[in-house]
């Protein structure tokens, strides 16, 4: 694997077997290494020159990896610089903490050469990708007046990107955020909202489930029952996915609507448990194209249900968890007017 990126790895690790390990490891794929054996070491670097991505141990003395985490998250310049855990650390505490202090990943020790490189290469693209959405965006924005098809066709293009990745991590669901988007707009079409909410409403559905790029691959794919703490990490990801977008300046809400998605009329719903006209209408569409995609078709840990059954998951929670306009409309498209599941 080799790589034209600009910029560096930092790797830190207070043994020096193992740092070496790693920095051998990674300037053998094409990358730029620098080191640091401690977390005050690490500090120090990154602030004179921000990495790309930061491969941290945890058990270090004076100052643990969670420690030197936290206090690279509470730095403007250093806040997004992707991190991963890469640690002898194996329980599911440890690793929940990992993602609670701001890490994008989480590798246990000893690892697989390959599936580091694998986690490192997807990060840095990820990274990039970000940064150039963000670019993209400010540069644009600037000319919207003169070139706003162009702006919007580049947007959808990039979070096309995104949304692509994610589905390469998780190859299960692949098409699921493509069906979401195919069923809300038409919702939204049978509702007769405008088109620029049909709009923002596609955008957001092609990216609602883009927080689920920080949880390990071995969750999404699991093909049994999630445990408790598994099952927190799935449900941190929507407020993940509005940290992901909440910096980029889309002519629509889309952090929020994303944010929004798991949400339900009668606050049952996360992660903020919100109620009713609090909910986003955008969200509240996305929520019933969400579970119609979802029990429908095959998942790891069950096959697909189908669409009757779908339909009537939705059809039960009408008025107490999912918005009543909502769901007649949905049932009217697959009911009456002969509306189908893309393939």
């Amino acid at each position: 694997m080799t790589t034209a990126y600009t910029g560096y790895i930092l790797a830190v690790d207070d043994t020096p077997a193992s740092l070496r390990l790693l920095t051998d490891l990674l300037n053998g794929a094409g990358y730029t290494v620098r080191s640091a054996i401690s977390g005050a070491l690490a500090l120090r670097a990154a602030r004179l020159e921000p990495p790309q991505l930061i491969l941290l141990d945890i058990n270090m003395p004076d100052m643990d990896g969670f420690e030197v985490c936290r206090l690279l998250k509470e730095e403007p310049q250093l806040r997004n610089v992707p991190v991963i855990f890469v640690s002898a650390l194996s329980e599911t505490q440890e690793i929940l903490k990992g993602f609670d202090v701001g890490a994008v990943d989480y590798v246990t020790k000893p690892f697989q050469r390959e599936e580091l490189l694998a986690r490192v290469h997807t990060h840095i693209e990820l990274h990039q990708l970000r940064f150039h959405l963000e670019e993209t965006v400010d540069e644009r924005t600037r000319s919207l007046r003169e070139s706003e098809t162009r702006l919007k066709a580049s947007l959808l293009e990039t979070v096309g990107a995104i949304a692509a990745m994610l589905e390469l991590r998780d190859p299960y669901t692949a098409g699921h955020q493509r069906r979401v988007e195919h069923i809300a707009n038409a919702i939204a079409g049978e509702l007769g909202l405008p088109e620029p909410v049909v709009e923002g409403l596609r955008v957001a559905a092609v990216v609602h489930d883009v927080g689920k790029i920080y949880i390990p691959s071995e969750i999404l794919s699991k093909p049994g029952h999630l445990t408790k703490p598994e099952y927190t990490l799935i449900k941190n990801h929507p407020g993940t996915g509005h940290d992901i977008l909440k910096g980029i300046d889309f002519p629509w809400p889309i952090a929020k609507i994303v944010q929004q998605h798991h949400e339900r009329l009668d606050g049952s719903g996360y992660p903020q448990g919100l109620h009713g006209d609090e909910i986003l209408l955008e969200a509240r569409i996305l929520a019933v194209a969400d579970v119609i995609e979802a029990m429908a078709s095959h998942r790891p840990y069950r096959p697909g249900l189908g669409i009757d059954a779908a339909l009537e998951e939705v059809s039960s929670k009408r008025v107490t968890q999912f918005d009543p306009a909502v769901v007649d409309a949905a049932l009217r498209l697959f009911r009456e007017k002969g509306f189908q599941l893309e393939q």
